[in-house]
């Protein structure tokens, strides 16, 4: 990869009222006139995305929003992306002008509150404005680029200070589950989906993951899994797989040798692997009539036989039996109204950061809708949920005392 993805990168929104310099602030810590600038209020219409290197903190990405007081007649449309972009942000910066903390701040303090997103405060303007009492704000005039040193120094001290653990050092993927020096075996078909010349990202994330820890990646095709585990001298310590070869890689993996897919392990980096795990048994509750939801992050082009808008759809109608009604979405929109859905599958969400899988997950729970994604999905499907579990043995042990005595298939 020659960048870091948005997905992995500490995601920052810039948030305030109209005209209160946030666009500046951009400029100023970036270095850069990314995001335009005037006097005339309501100039940032859309979210602004830029990604920067922000040493010792590492790669983030700024979100620039629509200000909050917006009186044009698209307002109600902008400020509603603005307060969406708090289901991703892992941090927020409230820009103020001056030292003002009225109602606009005090709804945006309060939306933070909500989100659980840590605030930074930034009384901006200084220069037009007497700062009585800063109180921890950071204090600038964004017009002056001779002060970039010190506001950078004070920002980073305080994303350091505030930010979660797991934003600035993200747990492995899969490095854990393999000793060091270990050898892992990845399952990579190449059919349609595969990018010309590439691999799919999460399948990039985890060979570099492996290296990481020291790990040594063999990487075959689902037609050549067979022969190749047969020229091992000593068994390998994990398999990973496709989702779409699951069931294959299953039978034809030895019962001591773990395995999982590259979307589970998407499901424990970026979101609940046990809620996903436990919203899967709702497939198999399903009947005649129910609305399901399947949630696609990226806005791929969607070919004949796309996994999210045919395969799944066509092995839960398969292996259900049921006659259901299914939508999907993409992009980084969530539907409202998703107490109307008995079921929400996810895809791995490889383009998104935890933050923003972890909102829809609690947006379907505060719904009462049960929520899995792509691979626990193909996996319940399948028949192999409980196998390919066996590398999470906490996970499995909670499947195991939900699951006992019902059954995991439709007969």
């Amino acid at each position: 990869m020659q960048q870091t993805p948005k997905g992995l990168r500490l995601q920052i929104a810039l948030l305030g009222r109209v005209n209160a310099g946030k666009s500046s602030f951009l400029n100023l810590v970036t270095g850069q006139s990314i995001a335009i600038t005037s006097d005339i209020p309501g100039t940032t219409t859309d979210v602004v995305e830029k990604a920067q290197e922000l040493l010792p903190i590492g790669p983030v990405l700024w979100l620039d929003t629509a200000g909050f007081g917006d009186k044009t007649e698209l307002s109600a449309k902008r400020l509603e992306k603005t307060k969406k972009v708090l289901d991703r942000a892992d941090v927020a910066v409230l820009v103020c002008e001056g030292d003002k903390i009225g109602a606009i701040e005090r709804k945006v303090i309060d939306l933070a509150e909500q989100k659980k997103t840590p605030l930074i405060v930034v009384f901006n303007k200084a220069d037009i404005h007497k700062i009585k009492n800063p109180e921890g704000a950071i204090v600038v005039n964004s017009l002056d680029k001779s002060s970039r040193d010190r506001v950078l120094t004070e920002l980073k001290a305080a994303l350091i200070r505030l930010c979660p653990e797991e934003s600035l050092n993200p747990p492995a993927i899969l490095g854990d589950l393999a000793p060091a020096h270990g050898t892992v075996v990845m399952i990579v078909p190449i059919d349609y989906e595969a990018p010309k010349g590439r691999i799919i990202l999460p399948q990039v994330q985890a060979i570099r993951d492996c290296l990481d820890h020291n790990q040594a990646v063999m990487v075959v095709k689902e037609n050549d899994y067979q022969s190749v585990l047969k020229n091992f001298k000593k068994q390998p310590d994990l398999v990973v797989c496709d989702s779409q070869v699951v069931h294959q890689m299953v039978e034809q993996t030895p019962p001591g040798i773990k395995c999982t897919t590259f979307s589970i392990l998407m499901a424990r980096l970026k979101g609940d692997l046990a809620k996903l795990v436990e919203g899967a048994e709702a497939i198999w509750q399903l009947v005649d009539g129910d609305r399901v939801l399947i949630a696609e992050s990226c806005t791929h082009h969607a070919i004949d036989d796309d996994i999210g808008r045919v395969k799944i759809p066509r092995l839960l109608l398969e292996k259900t039996g049921r006659q259901l009604i299914i939508d999907h979405v993409s992009g980084c929109e969530f539907p409202g109204g998703l107490a109307k859905y008995n079921l929400v599958i996810q895809c791995g969400g490889c383009m998104q950061n935890r933050k923003e899988i972890l909102s829809r997950i609690n947006q379907c729970k505060a719904a009462g809708v049960p929520i899995t994604n792509y691979g626990v999905c193909l996996s319940a499907l399948n028949g192999v949920l409980e196998r390919v579990l066996g590398p999470f043995p906490e996970v499995l042990k909670m499947y195991r005392k939900e699951n006992n005595g019902k059954r995991t298939t439709k007969n």
